[in-house]
């Protein structure tokens, strides 16, 4: 979320949809750092958002649209995250000469060696990872698939209160871009392992960070 910030690309809000509450966030970036311009936090009725799943939609749309009428955003295009818990992620290795669209259609193929779940059932994405080996015919590939129901269910609040969903990402990847765009903020962290703990009011996690990547 945080990459597409710059003055020569659009701003995206950051929408954060907790078991207790909706978040919003407004980022500016100015000589090489990262600025919170603002944020609102709305609570939730009780049960509107059950371990991290929405079970209320409406109930989420008007918390994002309360939060919208207090914040007034420079824009109505949004980013979300599902939970971890929700996504499954692994590292395949394809042929490094294939483009997107190639590894696409093979993953498609492929998707049941992969996905316990019909592929009717999933949303699925892709991330070509740096090559270890130039020298290499195959390159890994970082697959992740989600119940379309988690992705859409956020989409549907996220235009319920008004928002147009451009990005929804996974919070663990999220996080950890997030830190590495912070990283040279942070005068005191000089080690390449990590620990970041997000405390939320019924969820804490642990992320444990090896030079930068999520292990």
């Amino acid at each position: 979320m945080l990459q597409l910030l710059s003055k020569k690309t659009k701003t995206l809000l950051g929408v954060d949809i907790s078991s207790t509450a909706v978040k919003l966030l407004e980022l500016s970036l100015s000589n090489g750092r990262y600025r919170i311009e603002n944020y609102v936090i709305r609570q939730l009725p009780f049960n509107a958002v059950v371990e991290k799943n929405i079970s209320d939609i409406d109930a989420v749309g008007d918390a994002i649209r309360q939060a919208i009428s207090i914040l007034k955003p420079s824009t109505k295009e949004a980013a979300a995250a599902v939970a971890g818990s929700a996504v499954i992620t692994k590292i395949i290795e394809m042929n490094a000469a294939m483009n997107d669209s190639e590894m696409e259609n093979q993953i498609i193929v492929e998707a049941d060696q992969y996905i316990p779940y019909p592929l009717s059932e999933v949303s699925i994405d892709f991330e070509r990872q740096e090559q270890k080996d130039p020298k290499s015919d195959f390159v890994d590939v970082l697959l992740a698939a989600c119940r379309k129901e988690n992705v859409e269910s956020r989409v549907a609040a996220l235009q319920s209160g008004g928002l147009v969903a451009r990005v929804v990402d996974i919070e663990a990847y999220a996080m950890e871009r997030a830190f590495g765009l912070l990283q040279p903020q942070i005068a005191s962290v000089d080690s390449s392992t990590v620990a970041i703990l997000d405390i939320g009011a019924t969820i804490t996690t642990l992320h444990v960070l090896l030079d930068g990547k999520t292990i």
